[in-house]
């Protein structure tokens, strides 16, 4: 235990990093100059996020005793598995850390790691931020507790935007692999073969770049990785019945994507023109009220092709202001990071260490250089080239 207690200020953090692979992530935009920060100071809540890791990391078991084990369902041994074969090609080909983090396995007995709040100003598309020790200030405040999410999120200004979200997986950033590393949980580990690969390796993309309070470029960088290499894992690596799977899967994600991201630009366009011309809040309110509304009538119509899926029921039943927000930091600069990754000649260990350069530079610096990355690929894409 002595050797845990310098830990335990970081540990006091995990919380904060909840949030990845948490949500059905769009294509806008979410900047992060909010308009109120707050430093998180209630002793409670550090001993909960405590007491909440360590849980997990009891409750974790290596997966070879897992697969050793006679009364391991048949279903669990299989996804075990396949996860350890994921995990090696994410070393070998993608060059993520080959480490502890992945090589346990814990049955949580619930639905989620933890669960996010969010919150945003009734006219505006920025997150409220809170502020921790070495991880910065963040758009989410987590919870290992669903009912303490949900009371916390219950006592926020009423005037604000706000919503509570499950989250399947957090990365500890590799400062926890000498007590195991990150485990595999119940709550990811049945996802599709395609979905499991992308969040194993968004996470463990983490643990090689981090940037203490920016939220997108941490985000985006798992989200680019993810991409990146699930695509090779289902090229290289799975089975045509995963790959069949998983284009069903990422259909209609893609679909969920275009919807919100549509939304999300009618609710910036109005805001936009209601602060320009100094509407009333009501009428901001009205006309806020009808593009959800659409934004749910639309989302119906689109459900009624898939089968009975219903993955995105209960973040449409809360969409505001925060949960659009927030779904957007996942991939504000990933087009940035994929033309890195091509720009560096498709070599991974070239882009991590172009990707740990951008980390180094002061915000408004990184931030240019990625808007130039974003510019530099969409004029590229724009010029026409001749069939071979």
């Amino acid at each position: 235990m002595k050797r845990a207690l310098p830990w335990i200020g970081w540990w006091a953090g995990l919380a904060l990093l909840a949030g990845c692979a948490g949500t059905p992530s769009g294509d806008g935009v979410a900047r992060y100059d909010e308009p109120t920060r707050q430093w998180v100071t209630d002793p409670a809540y550090y001993l909960q996020s405590v007491s909440g890791h360590l849980a997990v990391m009891r409750a974790a078991r290596p997966v070879t005793d897992w697969l050793a084990d006679p009364d391991t369902p048949e279903r669990l041994r299989q996804r075990l598995v396949l996860a350890q074969s994921i995990r090696a090609f994410a070393a070998d080909v993608l060059h993520l850390p080959r480490n502890a983090s992945y090589t346990r396995y814990a049955d949580l007995q619930r639905r989620a790691v933890v669960w996010n709040v969010v919150a945003a100003p009734p006219h505006a598309l920025a997150l409220h931020a809170w502020c921790f020790p070495v991880a910065g200030c963040m758009g989410y405040k987590g919870f290992y507790d669903e009912a303490a999410a949900r009371a916390f999120a219950a006592g926020l200004p009423d005037r604000w935007d706000v919503g509570v979200y499950p989250v399947p997986a957090y990365s500890t950033l590799g400062w926890t692999n000498w007590l195991g590393g990150d485990p595999l949980l119940n709550t990811f580990i049945h996802l599709p073969d395609g979905e499991l690969a992308r969040l194993i390796f968004h996470e463990l993309a983490h643990q090689l770049v981090y940037v203490a309070g920016d939220t997108a470029f941490n985000e985006s960088f798992a989200t680019a990785v993810e991409r990146i290499g699930g695509t090779l894992w289902l090229a290289q690596a799975a089975s045509e019945e995963a790959r069949a799977a998983y284009r069903v899967f990422d259909e209609r994600r893609q679909a969920f994507r275009a919807l919100t991201r549509q939304t999300r630009d009618a609710l910036q366009a109005l805001y936009t023109q209601a602060a320009q011309e100094g509407w009333p809040a009501g009428r901001t309110d009205a006309e806020k009220a009808r593009i959800i509304e659409a934004f749910g009538q639309r989302y119906e119509t689109l459900k009624a092709a898939w089968d009975g899926f219903a993955g995105y029921d209960e973040w449409v039943k809360q969409a505001n202001n925060a949960l659009f927000a927030i779904q957007a930091a996942y991939d504000e600069w990933v087009p940035a990071f994929e033309a890195l990754f091509h720009e560096q000649g498709r070599d991974f260990a070239a882009f991590y260490r172009a990707v740990r350069e951008l980390a180094r530079l002061p915000r408004p610096q990184r931030e240019a250089r990625l808007q130039g990355l974003v510019s530099a690929a969409a004029l590229h894409s724009s010029v026409p080239t001749r069939s071979m």
